[in-house]
């Protein structure tokens, strides 16, 4: 297949418009950097289901992170909603821990807070970290004034936890007493804004959830994960991308060309590659960053978009899964669902590396 250019692409897109266009490489032999080119013609096409479906794999793990970069909880079955996982009280991304001034604070930051482990029985949420007595939060009787918060500059809605998770999260983070709050999101029927760097994207207002840095839903490849721990002189787990949907019997980064994702009877569209950054590099066992900068490092190597339109949008930042956006009614998943993709009526164009 020859290689084309931008112009002479985008030229033959203006013909074909009811034809979905993106492209992606693959790495071909170790060492070797790829070009990674991720075209979302798609954005002008409607936003239609396909009519056929193939069968690549199924679900293998189901996870969800009540609390924005604390610790994971895993599930079996899950309801799948508009801003992402639910099971009752326990829902995806709507607690947040905030500093004194209102900024929202991650494991970037603060990688200690991926050891705080969350558990919930009924409205109750119970915190639990190493060397400290578990937090409990009900979280029904959370009410007052609410107000709002910046993340990634776009306004959300919160209430105050109180004093006493903020006094545990701050004692166990900063060995201190006062410097970080817990702050929640009650509300089923909320939408944030777009961030400026999105929109070049598929990502709508009903994709972004409340809490998440980019959408409510984040499916991660094991074989992808594989094929990177190849490259890698310590293996990393999927837990290292903090996925909701991870998926086994795909090949390694098939993902790139997926336009449709349905999960059993669930049905997304893959609206942005998942571009990482350096909370990868935080093992989430031990709250620890690698000193070697890994796996960040090496997917830099081989994972980065260089199509000239959408690179000054993601920087350097290298593609390890893809965000989901939730197409239809809402559904239930469960572990052991067949996950399907769309058949394209075309192959996806794919540009070799030079």
């Amino acid at each position: 297949m020859h290689q084309r250019s931008l112009l002479q692409w985008r030229r033959e897109a203006a013909k074909h418009r009811t034809r979905l266009t993106y492209v992606s490489a693959a790495a071909v032999g170790a060492g070797t950097v790829v070009v990674f080119l991720w075209w979302w013609w798609a954005k002008r096409q409607k936003d239609q289901p396909p009519s056929q479906w193939r069968k690549v794999g199924e679900l293998s793990d189901l996870v969800v992170y009540p609390v924005k970069s604390l610790g994971p909880i895993r599930m079996n079955t899950m309801e799948c909603t508009k801003l992402g996982l639910k099971s009752g009280w326990l829902r995806d991304r709507t607690l947040m821990v905030i500093d004194l001034n209102g900024h929202f604070v991650t494991a970037r930051q603060w990688p200690k807070m991926v050891q705080v482990s969350p558990s919930i029985s009924g409205s109750i949420l119970t915190l639990s970290a190493p060397g400290m007595m578990s937090e409990t939060i009900d979280l029904s009787r959370l009410r007052g004034k609410g107000f709002r918060v910046a993340l990634w500059g776009q306004p959300v809605d919160v209430y105050d936890c109180g004093e006493a998770p903020a006094r545990w999260l701050s004692r166990f983070l900063l060995q201190e007493d006062t410097g970080f709050r817990l702050v929640y999101h009650p509300w089923d029927n909320s939408r944030r804004g777009l961030r400026e760097n999105h929109k070049q994207f598929l990502i709508t207002t009903n994709d972004t959830g409340i809490y998440p840095d980019a959408t409510s839903y984040c499916l991660i490849n094991e074989s992808s994960v594989t094929e990177l721990n190849t490259r890698l002189d310590e293996p990393v787990t999927t837990e290292h991308f903090r996925p909701n949907f991870v998926i086994k019997g795909a090949t390694a980064y098939e993902e790139d060309c997926w336009g449709w994702v349905k999960i059993g009877n669930v049905t997304f569209r893959c609206v942005k590659p998942c571009t990482r950054c350096i909370f990868t590099t935080v093992n989430p066992e031990t709250g620890v960053k690698n000193p070697k900068v890994e796996p960040l490092k090496t997917l830099k190597s081989y994972r980065q978009i260089v199509d000239p339109v959408i690179r000054p949008v993601v920087g350097e930042s290298p593609v390890m899964g893809v965000h989901l956006g939730l197409r239809g009614p809402s559904g239930t998943v469960q572990l052991g669902d067949p996950v399907y993709v769309s058949v394209p009526d075309e192959q996806p164009l794919l540009i070799s590396p030079p």
